[in-house]
């Protein structure tokens, strides 16, 4: 008997949002170590905001704006008013915010304005660093090997905008820039100021980009670090240095072993000297086209040596997610303290996708 095509809807309903997600679904996981970090920033959160007892328009819990943000990038929305109107009618993201089926949705700019106000207080780099404390917790970090390397990030500008420092007017050339020689030193971009013209090796045309660093660690490729810096020729060494330097601070042992995987740009005479200086073993990959290694020799031939070059390729999986999934190929936020909060973010998020698959792995082998 064929079914009449008909809809008739119930005035009321006894389900809860729940359960309407499945059980096995890889958000749920997500979810509840996301809110464990969360409710270790409890602190932070209060010192963002005006005490209750003077009064005032309560704004969006920064918990549910976080939690927004970390399913922009999970799931590839591409802009706030895309996600707001996502949010309006998808169930599995109103339960994964913490919004009831009846509450209403954000406004798109009221969305983007709270944000403003966790970028100021650090509240993303907090957030990064709660959930590297879940995976310490659960034995997912060594803590003593790392690999570190960069990524560029081309910004939300364009070769138009780059214009020379003295044009007040902003008018430049039309555009008209051929045969004209332009260098960070004598033009700027009007749009993102902060973005550098730079090309990695001569098979990359020069775009406006900065360049995204991330340290991880080799047990099993979890992002310890991330940052962002304009892009210049020094800037990966130099984050290199800061990352394993607060690697080695965060060790009780200061006599501890500690090794950092590099490819062969890092092979430099003064990024080695800075690490051993550390009390870092360089695992960086040997440079000996028509040139000597700045690593020795002693160091190069270790077993220790062979398995960094073997792990520090985890770090490259870090970056595709990011550039693929996430929205780091091209950011659509400009200034250097919101791209790195972006990068920041989109690394955590990506740690958490990696913790849920471990935390599958670790059920199964106790079955």
């Amino acid at each position: 008997m064929r079914g009449a095509d008909t809809f008739t809807e119930s005035l009321f309903t006894m389900r809860k949002l729940e359960d309407f997600i499945p059980a096995g679904h890889p958000l749920r996981a997500i979810r509840i170590m996301a809110n464990t970090a969360l409710e270790k920033m409890n602190g932070l959160f209060s010192e963002m905001y005006e005490a209750d007892i003077k009064g005032g328009r309560p704004s969006i819990a920064p918990e549910k704006l976080l939690r927004a943000m970390l399913l922009q990038v999970l799931y590839s929305v591409r802009s706030e008013r895309q996600l707001m109107e996502q949010v309006q009618y998808n169930l599995l993201y109103r339960w994964f915010v913490g919004l009831s089926m009846d509450d209403a949705v954000w406004v798109p700019t009221v969305f983007t304005k709270n944000r403003e106000r966790l970028i100021k207080h650090d509240a993303v780099i907090e957030f990064f660093n709660e959930v590297l404390a879940i995976a310490q917790k659960n034995e997912w970090l060594s803590g003593e090997h790392f690999s570190v390397d960069g990524t560029l990030i081309q910004a939300w500008a364009g070769h138009k905008s780059f214009v020379r420092k003295d044009d007040d007017q902003g008018t430049g050339d039309s555009g008209n820039f051929k045969g004209d020689k332009r260098s960070n030193d004598t033009h700027q971009s009007k749009t993102d100021p902060d973005s550098r013209l730079y090309r990695k090796g001569n098979n990359t045309g020069s775009e406006l980009r900065y360049i995204g660093h991330t340290l991880s660690d080799n047990r099993h490729g979890l992002i310890a670090n991330a940052a962002v810096t304009v892009a210049d020729g020094y800037a990966e060494r130099e984050a290199a240095k800061a990352m394993i330097s607060d690697a080695r601070q965060a060790l009780d042992d200061p006599q501890r072993e500690i090794t950092l995987g590099a490819d062969k740009g890092y092979d430099a005479a003064e990024f080695v000297q800075a690490c051993l200086a550390m009390n870092v073993t360089p695992h960086v990959a040997q440079n000996k086209s028509g040139r000597s290694s700045a690593v020795p020799e002693a160091i190069a031939q270790s077993t220790g040596y062979a398995i960094s070059q073997q792990k520090r390729k985890l770090i490259e999986q870090g970056f595709g997610w990011a550039k693929t999934v996430g929205a780091i190929r091209q950011v659509m936020v400009r200034g250097l303290k919101k791209v790195d909060q972006m990068f920041v973010l989109t690394m955590a998020a990506y740690n958490l996708v990696r913790m849920r698959s471990l935390g599958q792995v670790r059920l199964q082998g106790v079955q």
